[in-house]
Order: structure tokens, then C-alpha cells, then sequence
């Protein structure tokens, strides 16, 4: 019972300690409090309006025949476009996107309807204005909708040039039907795309900022957190580890809980996922990002190393979690370097559970692989702590022996040069 109470007492103290610490750096404070809070509202106020629709476009057809016309047609039938100017040559259309009367431009040139005729390929040009991802997306989209409905209608032309008809001609045109169905995101908006995954991250990030300049604060001031099992009396690295990561932990499940609820409602994105199986999620995302960020952040030194991690790692995580391009695709090396971060599992579990309406069943292997990160983790979060507060003890004695050694080889390379001369 007393080793018992001694452990809860070195528990408890450290995670105070730590608490008071935090509260003390304002510079973490801001990254927590007005990073973890602040920018899941930045993201969804700028992606709230995640679906445009009618996106203005001009049209410059230099080919004039009834191939290019249907198209154009069709074109300004969609949902994503409008053609709002058809110009004379592509000098009027460079001019009213310049001025910011359109937000693309598609392009038929000359001999497009004559290759249409001859069984060629034909080609048209497309240009976007990029200074918003959803103008292209939509006149991409536009665009290839209308194209996949033109391939279909060519080669009815053919076929029945050629003398089929009726189901033939049906099985010829399309032998296998297939059906477009998006039942997650069916407008196609990009807040739900962008959002499910990254409402997690940062969690993730803005945990590791703020953990990593408080560690490397500390070393600064010589007040490095391995120093903690030898000054609070009858603690272990493993105290050490979980006390600090306590402190962590409360603060992010409250957190957590905004980010997972609360953002998600005040902006009306998907809440299909029980509450229940969220907050399991949460127990274990957390308790794993708080290990990662304690493993990870023994190797910053000097508080300024953070805002430089920043610019590096939250593209590289965001793009890992695999929302916009699947993980069967990735190259074998991203596939298993994303094993790294939480957020990979983390997210497409956030998204399974709270996009996609799955249960636990759905995210098992999932969570299975956050518990055996969060393993992995404390053991190399305390190997951390015990390597550098041997390092930071034997010190002294570590420098007393390299002395020695640079005197030795000193006296080695001076006798060395008694004898040549």
C-alpha cells in the first residue's frame, strides 16, 4: 500500500507541476487555447460555403460545329457551370477573367468537330481561375460529366451509322450498367471533404507544438523534464511519462469534445456517429497523441525548433490520413512512414464514425492501431525520459573523460611530431 500511495502522490504532483507550468507559458497557452480552439472555427467559417454552384465561364469555340454547340449546351446545363460569355477568340476571354467577370475558360479549337467525324481523338482546353480550389473543381467537373455523356452519345451516332439498333446497339454503347452514387457527401462539398479530417489533426498538432515549446523551453532554463525522476523523491520514468501526459490529456479531452461536437453542430457538418462510440475514439486518439508528442518532443532542444516543425509537418499529416487520395494508393514507403502519426488512424476513423454513420465494428482495426501506437509510444517516450536523465547525471563525468581523451590525443599527436622533426 505504501508503494501504492507513494506512486499516486509522484503521479499527482508531477501532473500539477506540469499543469502550473502550462499555465504559466503563454506562448503554449495560445497554442492550445487559441489554436485548438480557434482553428477549427477558421476552417469552417472559410469552408462553410463548401459547394458553389453556376460558376461563371466564357467559351471560345473556333470550331462552330454541332458537336462543340451540344457540348456548350450541356455545359450550361449542369449544376457546377454557367456560360455566362461566349467570346471571339481567347484574347475577350483572357480579358473578362482578368477582370474577374468569369472564373474560367473552355476552349474548342479548329478542327475538334473534324476529328469527332474522322474517329479521332479530340481535345478541348480548360482554364481555371485558382485562386479558389472550388472554381476548378467545378468546372473540372462540369466539364467531365458532360464529356462522359458525349462519349456515350458518339458512339450511339456510330453504332447506329453502322446498322445496330435496339439492345444490341444498348449492350454495344454501355454492356455494363453502373451507377454514380456519393451517399456521404452527394453535393460534393468540400467543407465535409476538407473538414472530417482535419478537425482531428488538430488535436494532433497543436498538441505537439504546444507540448514540444514547453519542452524545449524547459531545456533552455535547464529544466528539462527528465530531470524529474531523480528531484521529486521515490518517482520512475514511467510516473514521469504518465503524470506529465495526464495533464495533457485533461486539457485535450475537453478540447477533443469541442472539436468533435460542439464545431461540428454550430456549422451543420455530418453528426451521423454515436456519441458514444466518438467520445471512445477520443479516449484512445488522445492518450495516443499525448504519448506521440511526449516521444517525439524529447528531441527538441530550443523553442523556436517548433514553429519551423510547423511549417513541415502538418501538410505531410493532413495528406497521410488519406482523405484525398486512398491509402491502397500510396507508395509503399508514405504508406507505412503515415504508421507514424496518429492522425492516420485517428482521422479516418473520425470520418468512418461521424461522415460515413459507422459504429464501432466499422473502426475496430482502427482503434486497434492507436492502442498498439500508444503502446509503442510509452515505451519509447520513457526509454526518452531514462536515456537523457543518465545523460544529464553523468554529465560531468562524461566530459571529465572526454577531456581526457582530448588530452591523450593531444600528447599522442605532439610526441608524433618530437619524433619527425
Amino acid at each position: 500500500m505504501s508503494f501504492v500511495k507513494t506512486w499516486l502522490h509522484n503521479f499527482l504532483d508531477i501532473m500539477l507541476h506540469e499543469l502550473r507550468g502550462i499555465f504559466k507559458d503563454v506562448g503554449v497557452l495560445i497554442i492550445f487555447f487559441v489554436g485548438g480552439l480557434g482553428y477549427p472555427i477558421v476552417y469552417s467559417l472559410v469552408y462553410h460555403n463548401g459547394i458553389l454552384e453556376d460558376t461563371p465561364i466564357a467559351v471560345v469555340d473556333d470550331s462552330a460545329d454541332p458537336y462543340s454547340r451540344r457540348y456548350i449546351r450541356e455545359l450550361d446545363a449542369t449544376r457546377e457551370v454557367s456560360v455566362a460569355y461566349s467570346c471571339v477568340n481567347m484574347e475577350e476571354a483572357r480579358s473578362l477573367l482578368q477582370k474577374r467577370k468569369v472564373n474560367g475558360i473552355v476552349y474548342f479549337p479548329r478542327d475538334f468537330g473534324e476529328k469527332v467525324v474522322r474517329g479521332e481523338t479530340a481535345k478541348l482546353s480548360i482554364y481555371a481561375d485558382m485562386s479558389s480550389f472550388l472554381y476548378y473543381k467545378n468546372l473540372l467537373m462540369g466539364a467531365n460529366f458532360v464529356m462522359l455523356d458525349e462519349i456515350k452519345n458518339i458512339q450511339i451516332e456510330r453504332f447506329s451509322a453502322a446498322g445496330y439498333s435496339g439492345q444490341t446497339l444498348s449492350q454495344l454503347v454501355e454492356p455494363m450498367k453502373y451507377e454514380d452514387n456519393n451517399p456521404y457527401n452527394r453535393a460534393f462539398s468540400y467543407g465535409i471533404f476538407f473538414l472530417s479530417a482535419a478537425l482531428l489533426l488538430v488535436i494532433q498538432q497543436t498538441m505537439f507544438y504546444g507540448m514540444s515549446l514547453r519542452a524545449g523551453t524547459m531545456r533552455e532554463e535547464s529544466h528539462s523534464p527528465a530531470l524529474l525522476p531523480s528531484v521529486v523523491e521515490g518517482s520512475g520514468v514511467g510516473r514521469v511519462v504518465l503524470g506529465r501526459g495526464a495533464a495533457y490529456w485533461l486539457l485535450y479531452m475537453g478540447i477533443g469534445m469541442y472539436i468533435a461536437y460542439i464545431i461540428p453542430a454550430a456549422f451543420g457538418l455530418p453528426q451521423r456517429g454515436d456519441f458514444r462510440d466518438i467520445f471512445i475514439l477520443l479516449l484512445f486518439f488522445i492518450t495516443d497523441c499525448v504519448l506521440f508528442c511526449s516521444t517525439w518532443s524529447s528531441l527538441i532542444t530550443r523553442r523556436e525548433t517548433v514553429f519551423i516543425l510547423f511549417l513541415f509537418m502538418s501538410p505531410v499529416a493532413l495528406f497521410l490520413t488519406g482523405f484525398s487520395w486512398p491509402t491502397s494508393a500510396f507508395p509503399a514507403f508514405w504508406k507505412y512512414f503515415s504508421y507514424i502519426f496518429p492522425s492516420t488512424f485517428g482521422c479516418q476513423a473520425f470520418i468512418n464514425l461521424n461522415t460515413a454513420g459507422g459504429d464501432l465494428s466499422t473502426v475496430r482495426d482502427l482503434i486497434a492501431a492507436l492502442a498498439v501506437q500508444t503502446i509503442v509510444y510509452y515505451v519509447l517516450s520513457s526509454v526518452a525520459i531514462y536515456v537523457e536523465n543518465w545523460i544529464i547525471r553523468h554529465k560531468e563525468l562524461l566530459q571529465q573523460k572526454r577531456n581526457l581523451v582530448e588530452e591523450r590525443i593531444g600528447r599522442g599527436l605532439g610526441d608524433r611530431v618530437s619524433m619527425d622533426l
